[in-house]
């Protein structure tokens, strides 16, 4: 079957991924091609909810090319190429997951600034413990002794470590989880293709073979400063709590931290970077903002949070049970 040819509804029959995706490639193709086609000024969060509103983005591209009195080439031509691109991308290993795909992480979902897609390097997990441990590029010894600690702990108890493959605390978050034979999770600020830093090149293969690399851009898309912040609100998302080790007054960690605050997320700052900063300061007092004085007292924060979850979802499941 050629693709890229013909109506986009002729050429989405019977076309399916060989992969592990549970979203088909027209449905992906058409996911694309709304994003690629958005009028200047749109937001892809604009297609993000029209596609949850309407249970598809085969459903929304349905609609918006209905609404166009006049067959637009450009726009059939913009699906044709939306459905080489999902297969060149599937040959090349990459997993892209739909908001809608049932692999989509169902955290991640809920929050405002969920995105469309997702590209996947690794092992994805329906409901993953994460627990984000982020801090400074520019870490100080104690700093990355304490993240290393931390992810140690959190590793040994089978509890995924999350960070954003940054210099600092988060490599030394990725590589103590790593040593401890545990699970690790890299939400990147690039497209899956790219390395940033180059220099953890080597990590985030490793963590792509034992873990899971997630990407909110194209596949190769190059790091841009507002990348970072997105990388950060996603990083919030898919974790249970963010673990603040140390962070300065303007760090993306400070915006993550604030964040995590907006999405109900459970946030625990170090003793070490409460003292040093005033965001931190502000945020200590909060509902489910704690301060913490060591890595044992980190863990028994995280403890609390994951039990508190475990009975909601226990409660929320038998409430469910009840209904039926």
């Amino acid at each position: 079957m050629q693709r890229g040819r013909g109506s986009p509804k002729a050429d989405r029959v019977g076309l399916s991924y060989a992969s592990p995706m549970s979203g088909s490639a027209e449905e992906h193709a058409a996911l694309v091609a709304l994003l690629r086609g958005l009028a200047k000024g749109e937001p892809w969060s604009k297609v993000a909810e029209d596609v949850l509103a309407q249970g598809g983005a085969l459903a929304v591209w349905d609609q918006r090319s209905a609404e166009t009195l006049i067959p637009d080439p450009a726009r059939e031509s913009l699906f044709g190429q939306a459905l080489i691109d999902v297969a060149t991308w599937a040959d090349a290993g990459w997993r892209m997951l739909g908001i809608l795909d049932d692999d989509y992480p169902p955290r991640l979902r809920e929050i405002h600034q969920a995105p469309p897609f997702l590209f996947a390097a690794g092992t994805l997990l329906h409901d993953d413990p994460a627990i984000s441990v982020v801090g400074s590029r520019e870490a100080s010894a104690q700093g990355l002794q304490m993240a290393t600690e931390i992810a140690t702990a959190l590793a040994r108890e089978g509890i995924t470590v999350l960070a954003g493959l940054a210099a600092g605390i988060d490599a030394a978050g990725h590589k103590a989880a790593l040593a401890a034979g545990g699970r690790t999770v890299a939400i990147i600020g690039t497209g899956i293709e790219r390395y940033y830093p180059p220099a953890n090149r080597a990590l985030q293969d490793e963590i792509a073979r034992r873990g899971l690399v997630l990407s909110q851009f194209w596949p190769d898309a190059s790091g841009m400063p507002s990348h970072f912040l997105m990388r950060n609100a996603i990083m919030s998302g898919y974790g249970r709590a963010t673990v603040v080790i140390e962070a300065g007054e303007t760090s993306g960690t400070r915006a993550q931290a604030r964040m995590a605050v907006g999405h109900g997320r459970p946030v625990i700052l170090t003793d070490q970077v409460v003292a040093s900063n005033r965001w931190a300061r502000s945020l200590v007092g909060r509902p489910r903002v704690y301060q913490a004085a060591s890595p044992a007292e980190v863990m028994g924060y995280v403890h609390s949070i994951l039990d508190r979850d475990s009975s909601v979802d226990r409660l929320v499941t038998d409430l469910l049970a009840a209904d039926q």
